[in-house]
């Protein structure tokens, strides 16, 4: 019954032993031990090559030692070849602040990777069955995951440079301890699996016992679902995906920008995963401290009556919204304040890469924004452009009376992160001249007739 449920999940899988070069994480508990026992006694039927992988945590002493001496005089008896590390995770706890599990599991699966490597297999199977998964699932709902991670163990996925499967997911952990009894198999036992510290061992003494007291067959129904939510996910994927190239206008290594209005467009249960795509595309290693709550506070963002915002998230990661616009992005450079004189013809280039020319003339033609003239006689030099200051105010052209610069930047829709590096062209007394490519002030234009003129000329 055991081999014939493996035999099964893997056919449905469309997943054949046949040739296949892999090798095997076995830290001598009954789960991997009953593993490698079944793929060792199937390696001359399907052609196996079979290797054995063993950290050693370090979390016990000389008895976690013992588990790995156990495990390679089994692959000695068995002629397999076998890779021991002993990996100091304590002292990689204190050096990290992660959990005792999370070290643990990034140190083994490091080790596996490399071990992968050397014997050039690009396969990892390891021993998970199905109330690791039923564990894991209920685990992650409690804890508020979404998406894929709700969907708990996959049964492949890809590993390094080639793949990690898991036979056992089919099998119950009563059918493990069951095969090893029946093959005369002695697993090492870890205590630290019995203590109600750990999370997963709170759900696997108290929480899987009840589920199986209402159905035995539990765990064939955890599998399916996490089966069918992994299909499902796979598709809204790349529906997400599809979308969110119509809403994004700018994709960088560090950035990516969204327009609020056609992503408001996109179907709802897209929005969500849109999001996780991003945060998935900046983050080259997810947070741990990366939350749902997170993701809520984005939408939060997005739908504020305020055309502007600003909040972080973990590791540097800033989400900045400007009127239409949402951005993520890291590395967000602190501004610098700048000043420049200009008391004669010249170009001053800013740190934003534009620059900003003076040049006398004795005859103009009317341009854009980015252009102003002025008359030689009535302009104080030297020409000043620096960085706005708080209370800054101009007088307009057109216009009666001042107004603030935050109003102009925010009249003209300026995004928030732009308006602390935005050129303020003043003269020698302080008065704003010009705001290039926005507003030009009263003093901007020939008052009289003239011959000597004074063009300033920006160039983005």
């Amino acid at each position: 019954m055991f081999e014939e449920k493996v035999a099964a999940f893997l056919n449905r899988h469309s997943f054949s032993l046949k040739d296949k070069q892999m090798v095997i994480g076995v830290s001598g508990g009954p789960d991997s031990l009953a593993l490698l026992h079944y793929l060792w006694r199937q390696q001359e039927k399907e052609n196996l090559s079979i290797a054995v992988a063993h950290v050693d945590h370090m979390f016990r002493g000389q008895e976690s030692l013992e588990d790995g001496l156990f495990v390679k005089s089994l692959c000695d008896q068995y002629n397999i070849p076998f890779e021991m590390k002993r990996i100091n995770v304590p002292e990689l706890i204190e050096r990290t602040k992660k959990s005792s599990q999370t070290a643990a599991r990034e140190a083994r699966y490091d080790f596996y990777d490399s071990v992968m490597i050397k014997y050039r297999f690009p396969y990892l199977a390891l021993g998970h069955h199905g109330d690791d998964q039923m564990e894991t699932i209920l685990m992650r709902l409690t804890r508020g995951s979404s998406g894929t991670a709700r969907a708990g163990i996959p049964f492949l996925r890809t590993f390094g440079n080639g793949f990690l499967f898991r036979p056992f997911l089919p099998l119950t952990k009563a059918e493990i301890e069951d095969y090893c009894k029946r093959n005369h198999l002695t697993p090492r036992r870890d205590p630290s699996n019995d203590k109600s510290t750990y999370t997963r061992n709170r759900f696997r003494k108290e929480v899987i016992p009840f589920l199986k007291s209402e159905n035995q067959q539990v765990h064939e129904h955890f599998q399916r679902f996490s089966e069918e939510l992994q299909r499902d996910e796979l598709f809204l994927q790349e529906l997400t995906i599809q979308e969110m190239n119509k809403v994004m206008e700018k994709r960088e290594k560090n950035k990516i920008t969204i327009d609020i209005t056609r992503f408001l467009e996109v179907p709802i249960p897209l929005q969500r995963r849109g999001i996780q795509l991003i945060l998935n595309y900046l983050y080259k290693e997810k947070p741990a401290s990366l939350s749902a709550q997170h993701v809520d506070q984005v939408f939060s963002l997005i739908q504020h009556s305020h055309p502007s915002g600003m909040f972080d998230l973990p590791n540097g990661l800033k989400i900045i919204r400007s009127y239409s616009s949402l951005s993520f992005q890291f590395d967000l450079i602190d501004t610098e304040s700048f000043y420049y004189e200009l008391a004669e013809p010249g170009i001053i280039e800013l740190p934003s890469g534009c620059s900003i020319k003076m040049e006398k003339s004795d005859g103009y033609a009317e341009k854009n924004d980015c252009y102003a003239v002025f008359d030689a006689s009535d302009l104080q030099l030297p020409v000043t452009i620096r960085t706005r200051k708080q209370g800054d105010r101009m007088s307009l052209k057109g216009m009666t009376g001042t107004k603030k610069l935050k109003d102009i930047f925010i009249d003209c829709k300026i995004p928030l992160q732009n308006r602390d590096t935005w050129p303020v062209v003043t003269d020698g007394n302080g008065s704003i001249l010009w705001l290039p490519g926005l507003k030009k002030s009263s003093f901007e234009g020939i008052k009289h007739a003239s011959r000597n003129y004074i063009i300033l000329t920006y160039h983005t």
